[in-house]
């Protein structure tokens, strides 16, 4: 028996486990449960029961369910499934309400934002804010060609910044892969347009990597009078050789003195992979020293203000009041400084030496190992390096304590 206005808006649920179902006619029925009522309509398609949300009373009225049925008979007729063509004409509702560059722009940096640090999403939003809104932001993603991405990236180069705006091409193109996902659109037009833009210039960073030298250095950085932090900061950098970055970001969560560990998330990584550092015995003990003053916050080498790292620009301040220019030495100099002598002078293992800067080491098949990979061998390599460095800081070095 059909239904009734009446009846419907009368209709209370009796506290059924499934919901009452009150039939309405040709699949339709009323589904009262204890949220609601609910427009359904089951039906058959390819030999499957399948059934259809015609929506909620009395958002939709009866006379509109009943429209809704007699369309999706009309559909089935035809040899369409009535759920498929709804999901569908959804598609095409979220593809109008999202086709602006912008809205898929700032959907991606607000569901990426825990992938980066709080520096590094601050620059992404900026230049998207800066260089890339301001000029495709209000253009229908779908419409965006490979010349709407060069020009944009062209006055970007116009400024200077080439590297940047390789960089920025890169999250352009995240946009537009995650606008392929949700069917916005069909391709990354970003693709190719890297090799119309000027290449950045491979820049060296300033680096000490003659032993000779390295000795004075040292022996300047342990004289340091400078914010015990600071002090801290810059013996720390030569012992583990990592970005400046990430010696600054360092945790206490990601530290571990008594197996000896720095643990770093690959969110964090350049290459994204998560990095083990095992920490020499001189590390140790410098963070140890450290853990009295900052231990009870986030950052190791916390900045005076509370809750932040140290300045991205501290340890080469600290290098630059050593009487060390940025021609000459940079905090990012350590790495060459060990990638050279661990190699040349210590005779390392170059894999060991590369899986301790964090790039990316593959066997003979062509596969990225993994981050505990040659771990004991990198921790005794690890401890060699130290112990060598104090022997250039104390002037008693003899013949280099090759590897076997």
């Amino acid at each position: 028996m059909p239904l009734s206005d009446t009846f419907i808006r009368q209709a209370k649920y009796s506290g059924a486990k499934a919901g009452d179902k009150h039939s309405d006619g040709g699949g339709m029925y009323l589904l009262v449960n204890a949220a609601g009522k609910y427009w359904r309509m089951n039906y058959r398609f390819l030999g499957k029961q399948k059934t259809l949300a015609l929506g909620v009373y009395p958002a939709v009225t009866l006379a509109a369910a009943r429209k809704g049925r007699d369309q999706a008979r009309q559909l089935l007729a035809a040899g369409t499934d009535p759920s498929a063509a709804k999901q569908e004409d959804a598609l095409e509702v979220r593809r109008a309400a999202g086709a602006l560059f912008e809205a898929a722009a700032r959907e991606w940096m607000i569901s990426t934002a825990s992938q980066r640090s709080p520096e590094t999403h601050k620059r992404v939003v900026n230049w998207f804010e800066r260089d890339v809104l301001p000029h495709i932001g209000q253009s229908p993603i779908g419409d965006l060609r490979p010349r709407d991405i060069l020009s944009v990236m062209k006055r970007m180069q116009a400024r200077g910044t080439i590297e940047s705006s390789h960089r920025v091409l890169g999250y352009i193109s995240r946009v537009f892969r995650m606008a392929m996902v949700a069917e916005l659109v069909d391709r990354d037009p970003t693709v190719g347009v890297g090799d119309a833009l000027k290449k950045p210039v491979v820049k060296h960073f300033a680096s000490i990597t003659e032993p000779e030298r390295v000795g004075p250095l040292l022996r300047a950085i342990h004289a340091y009078d400078g914010h015990a932090i600071t002090c801290a900061a810059i013996k720390f950098a030569p012992l583990v050789f990592q970005r400046p970055h990430m010696i600054r970001e360092a945790e206490w969560t990601e530290i571990s003195l008594d197996s000896a560990e720095w643990r770093i998330a690959g969110s964090k990584m350049k290459m994204e992979n998560d990095h083990i550092v095992p920490l020499a015995r001189q590390a140790v003990e410098i963070l140890r020293d450290v853990k009295k003053i900052t231990g009870e916050g986030r950052y190791v080498f916390a900045s005076l203000r509370p809750g932040r790292p140290m300045s991205e620009n501290t340890i080469n301040a600290a290098l630059r009041n050593l009487g060390y220019d940025g021609d000459t030495m940079v905090g990012h100099g350590f790495r060459a400084m060990a990638r050279t002598i661990l190699d040349e002078v210590l005779g390392e293992r170059v894999d060991l030496i590369e899986h301790q800067l964090a790039h990316t080491v593959k066997d003979a098949n062509g596969r990225a190992y993994n981050r505990t990979a040659h771990l004991p061998a990198r921790r005794e390599m690890m401890q060699r390096w130290a112990d060598y460095l104090d022997q250039l800081r104390l002037g008693t070095e003899a013949a280099p304590p090759r590897a076997a």
